[in-house]
């Protein structure tokens, strides 16, 4: 983990955002379901702080301008397909919960049992994530004891697919029809 003065950012976050952020991964970890693997994982959602929920009445302002955290944690399932990441977990939550949507998520924290190799989201929550997150949005990934290495969105997802690649479905349909393979 980089030091940093107090006035310093680190990856476009104050250093009281970061703090909030590896906090925040690290307490959800505990909160795991997974009787299975055994295997922890905890991810936190650090929300830009003009970003307003499409639910007015679930807002809750934070006391003393601290940092708004949303966590997740792994939930697995005897069906082992069935079972959701912590990352998938944590967006469904601030979606679902708070109304928040794309480009509302500053940085994303994740966070595992293990000491020495920083755990990155799988293949699925990266692609999950990517329809939530700008492309330069970090990722901080955690060890147990806290240490983490950031990559952006786009540096663990390059060319990727995603909503502003979607042209608009009435753009999609009249190409279509001037192809002359159209749906009516």
């Amino acid at each position: 983990m980089p030091a940093a003065e107090k006035g310093d950012l680190i990856h476009g976050l104050t250093v009281k955002e970061v703090d909030a952020l590896s906090k925040g991964c690290l307490e959800a970890r505990q909160r795991a379901y997974c009787p299975y693997s055994q295997f922890r994982v905890g991810a936190a959602l650090l929300i830009h702080p003009t970003s307003t929920s499409r639910f007015a009445s679930t807002a809750t302002p934070n006391a003393d301008d601290a940092p708004q955290i949303i966590l997740g944690a792994n939930v697995e399932n005897a069906a082992y397909p069935v079972g959701t990441c912590a990352e998938r977990v944590a967006v469904g939550t601030a979606v679902t919960s708070f109304g928040y949507g794309r480009g509302d998520i500053k940085a994303v924290g994740v966070a595992t049992d293990l000491r020495e190799e920083h755990c990155s989201p799988c293949g699925m929550c990266r692609q999950f994530l990517r329809e939530f997150l700008e492309l330069d949005t970090p990722i901080f990934m955690h060890t147990s004891e806290g240490k983490y290495v950031v990559k952006t969105m786009g540096e663990l997802l390059p060319m990727s697919f995603g909503p502003d690649v979607l042209p608009p479905p009435e753009k999609l349909l009249a190409q279509r029809q001037e192809q002359g393979n159209g749906a009516k």
